[in-house]
């Protein structure tokens, strides 16, 4: 592994600081007292249902628990958390189905 120079280090905390100021500044202080046109809103509604997702598919693929290899436990709870999901439409009833069928698992495969 190579040594990487403190001041490096510093510029990209820097820049990455930056980067996220800018993002948030530009919704809160630039648009933050105006109203958002409807098409924008429409879009905004499907920002947790994509984000999500994106968050929990390379925990349930690639878990860190396997070493990175597929888990039968983990696919059984994130195939009861969409059934569960699908069926009654609520989010809390999904995850603690998912919850109680990885633990489940876990128990029954060891």
């Amino acid at each position: 592994m190579r040594e990487i120079a403190t001041l490096d280090i510093w510029i990209t905390i820097a820049c990455l600081g930056l980067g996220s100021f800018g993002l948030r500044f530009v919704f809160l202080g630039l648009i933050g007292d105006r109203p958002l046109p409807a098409w924008i809103l429409r879009h905004l509604r499907y920002t947790a249902v994509a984000v999500l997702p994106g968050l929990v598919a390379p925990m349930v693929v690639w878990p860190a628990a396997t070493g990175g290899t597929l888990d039968p436990a983990r696919m059984s709870a994130a195939c009861a958390t969409i059934l569960i999901g699908l069926w009654t439409r609520n989010v809390v009833a999904a995850i603690l189905g998912g919850a109680v069928t990885l633990y489940a698992m876990l128990y029954l495969i060891g």
